[in-house]
């Protein structure tokens, strides 16, 4: 299967992979979430998980120590345990939630000779992060994350970004070894491109330099990155073999700010998108962190081999479970789908992913079917 595959599988989808993993009747009859149309009780739980996220932040912008989830902490008064079942199992039956707007697409580059040339725009946008959710949005092309960039080592890049936002920005290519010109630091290395203007970036994706890495702004970061302004930027290797094999491929931007609180590519559960593999495949896993909080992904039943931190493949890979994922982090694992079912996977800060009312936020599932 194509390196570039992505996670746009519909609830239908959803229901025929899960019924091919031959799991038991009393697994199916939890799967039936996936058939499930959303309602209002999913976007109240929704509201409230966002509204919990964000007032987090708020208080704690650089802690790395979250703070109590109000809606998972608090006593329960008149709320019965059905109304709370009830409230979770609606999150989970519509899942995965369908929403306008698909982030981290591949951008199809412009030849100019033997330049590969990759054209951004950066406005503003109402990004709809979770049903019938949406927030203002600072976006390239229109989506978050930005459209995938990936090149090849040895490859000549030209990435043209038009300003279209009511205030300054630049390109920070994070990660990438470039001229000093190029770095994308206002006042360091380049004036900040005003309303209006167009900046050209030109560099060699440098041999050596393959990996994990990504785009985004270095210009009131603190929002304009939690606000959209990001996006994967991958270096593929000139030499394929000099990098582990694997079936399937998906990167997953972890946010945590004013677009839903805390989400996975831009969206927020019920409207993350499932993981799919078949027994016995590998697949790899591209994380990056481009929030302001540490995420601790954590994924059940089956281990993840970590094999590259930052780009850089490891000496030594190790295993684990829950990977631990800092701002600026890229962390590519593998995952040797050997067990059948359908793998909740989620930030194990918990009030990042679940609450009285539901699962939010940084959660999705990994599917392994026959």
């Amino acid at each position: 299967m194509s390196s570039h595959d992505q996670m746009t599988t519909n609830r239908r989808q959803f229901l025929w992979l899960a019924g091919l993993t031959g799991v038991s009747a009393a697994s199916l009859s939890l799967l039936n979430f996936v058939i499930g149309d959303h309602n209002e009780e999913t976007r109240t739980r929704n509201a409230e998980g966002t509204a919990t996220a964000e007032a987090e932040q708020s208080s704690s912008e650089h802690d790395h120590t979250p703070t109590s989830n109000t809606s998972a902490a608090s006593t329960p008064s008149a709320e019965s345990a059905e109304d709370m079942d009830a409230l979770h199992e609606a999150g989970v039956k519509s899942f995965p939630a369908a929403t306008e707007g698909l982030g981290g697409q591949p951008l199809a580059p412009v030849m100019d000779g033997n330049v590969k040339v990759f054209n951004l725009e950066a406005s503003v946008v109402s990004w709809e992060y979770a049903p019938g959710q949406y927030a203002e949005a600072f976006a390239y092309n229109g989506v978050v994350p930005g459209p995938e960039i990936r090149v090849t080592e040895g490859d000549q890049v030209r990435v043209v970004l038009t300003n279209n936002l009511p205030e300054s920005t630049v390109i920070h290519f994070h990660g990438l070894m470039l001229p000093n010109s190029m770095d994308g630091v206002p006042f360091i290395t380049q004036p900040p491109i005003k309303p209006g203007e167009t900046f050209t970036y030109e560099f060699t994706a440098r041999p050596g330099n393959a990996g994990s890495h990504m785009y985004h702004s270095h210009h009131n970061a603190a929002e304009q990155v939690t606000k959209g302004l990001l996006g994967a930027f991958i270096v593929e290797p000139a030499d394929p073999s000099t990098r582990p094999a694997f079936d399937r491929e998906y990167t997953i931007i972890l946010n945590d700010g004013p677009i839903g609180g805390y989400t996975l590519n831009g969206k927020s559960f019920p409207a993350t998108q499932p993981l799919t593999a078949k027994l016995g495949e590998r697949v790899l896993v591209r994380f990056m962190n481009e929030g302001l909080m540490i995420h601790p992904m954590h994924l059940h039943g089956m281990p993840m081999t970590v094999i590259a931190n930052d780009g850089y493949l490891l000496p030594q890979p190790y295993m684990l479970d829950t990977l631990n994922i800092a701002p600026g982090q890229r962390i590519d694992v593998l995952i040797d789908a050997t067990e059948l079912g359908v793998w909740a996977f989620h930030c194990h800060i918990l009030s990042h992913a679940e609450s009285r009312h539901g699962m939010f936020g940084m959660v999705t599932v990994l599917i392994v079917e026959e």
